[in-house]
């Protein structure tokens, strides 16, 4: 079971990057990835089915999720769409669009190759995350990186540097969504199939793990962000594990998030409150 539970931590840890990209960095509460997720798992299903490599498959995925950011971003800045709204939208819209690609709501993939079909699976979830990781990191670190920090930060001061902002957003929703729809890719090799309704509930696990993440490592000053999202993905879902070891209804998983998520940020606007009161 620990074994299980640290391999889908791992994995939904692609998605949880996806997030904080968006989330985080742009501050664009993008609802894209509950359909963006499943989008990944569907272009990889049918993908393996069809006799295409899994890494292909994968890379697939990741344009698809990409173009679903591409679209999310692109109606918001053309047509002012709040970005709730935008997210909401093309989320939608996915729904209808992941029933085409598979052209039934399940996948099956117990008689195809996948990435798990021979070797360690964890190591090769911790040697895909790692690259990632170091990639994400290396972005991070160039003038687009930059750029794309301030973005969330401070939007006026990217157009007085005459830098195109609409751009940025674009892009930076491009990368989260497709690092969501890895994970669902990934997922859905894992798992061995690929249903319409695995995206449900992904934008509050995400958050979930970046709030938990964020709440037990950011004083931790050798911890970068991205390894911080990561950590709190594993310790979320060991709380999820443990819950259900407890006797606790699998149905009531998303109730059990929804709290989790509640009590954390409830505790820290307390501590806000305590602060400016002693400051007062």
């Amino acid at each position: 079971m620990i074994l299980g539970t640290l391999e889908q931590s791992l994995i939904f840890a692609f998605m949880v990057l996806g997030l904080y990209i968006s989330y985080k960095i742009l501050d664009f509460p993008d609802l894209t990835v509950d359909g963006s997720f499943p989008l990944g798992a569907s272009v990889v299903a049918i993908s393996l089915v069809h006799g295409v490599n899994p890494i292909i498959a994968m890379i697939l995925a990741c344009i698809a999720g990409g173009l679903a950011g591409f679209i999310t971003g692109y109606i918001h800045v053309k047509y002012n769409i709040t970005n709730l709204l935008s997210g909401i939208i093309v989320m939608t819209g996915l729904y209808s669009i992941n029933l085409r690609i598979m052209g039934r709501s399940n996948i099956p993939l117990f008689n195809v190759d996948t990435i798990f079909t021979s070797g360690n699976s964890l190591l090769k979830i911790i040697l895909l995350l790692i690259v990632v990781k170091l990639i994400l990191d290396l972005i991070l670190k160039t003038k687009f990186g930059f750029a794309l920090r301030a973005m969330g930060d401070n939007e006026t001061l990217l157009v007085s540097l005459g830098i195109n902002e609409k751009k940025i957003k674009i892009i930076g929703l491009m990368i989260a969504n497709s690092l969501v729809a890895l994970s669902g890719g990934i997922l859905a090799q894992y798992q061995g199939f690929s249903d319409i309704g695995m995206g449900a509930g992904t934008i509050i696990t995400g958050l979930a793990s970046i709030i938990i993440g964020e709440s037990i490592f950011k004083e931790m000053k050798f911890i970068n962000m991205t390894l911080l999202v990561i950590l709190g993905s594993i310790i979320y879902k060991f709380i999820i594990s443990i819950t259900l070891m407890m006797g606790m209804n699998p149905g009531d998983l998303k109730l059990i998030t929804s709290v989790i998520v509640v009590a954390i940020m409830g505790t820290k606007s307390l501590k806000r409150v305590k602060r400016g009161v002693k400051f007062a």
